[in-house]
């Protein structure tokens, strides 16, 4: 018996079902994928906003946010130099360490052939064969094969900044207007990130330059004392900071040292160390006057004439003695000085530090002393220097000890570089370092 023949109205209904239900798919698959986009949009402007990154560190971000937004397998952020004719900066992402090997040695791409076009031309560009591209250039030895092209231009306030490019999606296919709407809109978002990461950068350079200028140029000639010091900002840094040393010479070969550190790290603690440390050069300026006696006049100054922050200081002075010299010092708060004695150990004066400024003017301060044979040397530092939020300061301080007996026979100026460049705090906080080294003999 013949079956029954299918209705052709009947067929054609059900085959504009499946295609509907197909298309619905495929659009549902394209609105998920556009949310999954946003994600890693929004992940990757607030990770560029809460983490102040630098300015290599963002356009890394972004290359490998744009390789995951449309599977591909390799992806690169070219920065037009300042010209704006050709690439000044070139980050790549997705070679292996085999492709990297074959890459060695050739120069990164300048902007020629699509690279080039895209440059000429701040348009979205898409190319699903780029040997056959008119404006093709080709590849230099080495280099992996690539078949497909999406790039897009990366715009910062009307000028252009750059291109970001992926090529190769995983899956084989070429790429579609789907991925060129997700790399176009991640161009824009990456706009507004390198803006941020750019203006970051230049506050913490005016940051540095305002705290350095800050700081005292040490005097040419300290004699007879060998004298060095330095400071570093916080690694991560968009405010300038509190930290500060200076250095008076005094009648009868001696000098006076100080080192202090106002909590904070914005405009307020900058002038609050300005201000400190000009009326300390002021009551320096009696230089019978003991340590003690110096801090606590500025304690009671300080509070009487200022709404200055917490502060802490360390105020020393050398001076000759029958066998060498002696130090004698107070502290308000700080960390005790580092002591260099040839043929001994380094190690720190324990001494209970006094309250740091601005906290009671009522508590009494107290001088130290201790007898520093020739050559010894005198470092004075900020909690910068062995601060790390992995172990104690104690450990910090310990550390900072066997460096510096490692370092201990350089020049003075050579042993504060050795100090600061391998300090064992973690960098989150500013460093200062004041070395003062008495004659051999």
């Amino acid at each position: 018996m013949a079956e029954k023949a299918e209705d052709p109205q009947q067929a054609s209904f059900l085959g504009a079902r499946l295609r509907l239900g197909a298309e619905l798919n495929r659009i549902a698959e394209q609105l998920s994928s556009l949310a999954r986009a946003q994600d890693r949009l929004n992940d990757m402007y607030e990770a560029v906003l809460s983490r102040n990154m630098d300015l290599s560190v963002v356009l890394g971000l972004i290359v490998s946010t744009a390789t995951n937004l449309v599977g591909a397998r390799y992806g690169a952020l070219g920065v037009l130099d300042e010209t704006g004719e050709r690439l000044g900066l070139f980050v790549p992402m997705g070679l292996s360490e085999k492709e990297r090997a074959d890459l060695a040695g050739t120069p990164l791409p300048r902007g020629r052939g699509l690279l080039g076009h895209l440059i000429s031309n701040p348009r979205p560009l898409r190319v699903d064969a780029i040997d056959a591209h008119p404006e093709s250039a080709g590849f230099p030895p080495g280099h992996p094969p690539m078949r497909t092209l999406l790039g897009a231009p990366i715009i910062i306030r009307g000028e252009i900044f750059g291109n970001l490019y992926v090529s190769e999606r995983l899956d084989g296919r070429p790429f579609d207007v789907h991925d060129e709407s997700l790399i176009v809109a991640l161009a824009g978002a990456a706009g507004l990130a390198i803006d941020d990461a750019r203006l970051y950068e230049e506050n913490r350079r005016d940051a540095e330059r305002f705290q350095r200028l800050l700081l005292p140029r040490l005097p040419d000639h300290v004699e007879p004392f060998s004298v060095a010091a330095a400071y570093r900002p916080a690694c991560a840094p968009s405010r300038v900071g509190g930290d500060w040393y200076d250095l008076m010479p005094a009648p009868g070969q001696a000098c006076a040292a100080i080192i202090g550190d106002v909590v904070g790290h914005d405009l307020q603690a900058a002038a609050a160390m300005t201000q400190i440390r000009n009326m300390l050069r002021a009551l320096l300026y009696d230089h019978r006057t003991s340590p003690r006696a110096v801090l606590t006049r500025l304690d009671r100054t300080v509070h009487a004439i200022t709404d200055s922050p917490v502060t802490t200081a360390c105020l020393a002075r050398i001076e000759p003695a029958c066998e060498g010299w002696t130090l004698r010092w107070s502290t308000a708060g700080h960390l005790p000085p580092l002591l260099l004695v040839p043929g001994r150990p380094p190690g720190f004066p324990h001494v209970r530090p006094d309250l740091p400024l601005g906290v009671d003017v009522a508590r009494p301060r107290h001088n130290h002393s201790r007898v520093l044979p020739p050559g010894t040397t005198v470092i004075f530092f900020t909690d910068g220097l062995v601060e790390h939020r992995g172990h104690s300061i104690d450990d910090g301080m310990d550390r900072l000890a066997a460096l510096a007996a490692d370092a201990a026979a350089l020049p003075v100026h050579d042993l504060v570089t050795a100090l600061i460049d391998g300090h064992p705090g973690d960098g989150q906080d500013d460093m200062a370092i004041l070395a003062i080294r008495t004659p051999p003999n």
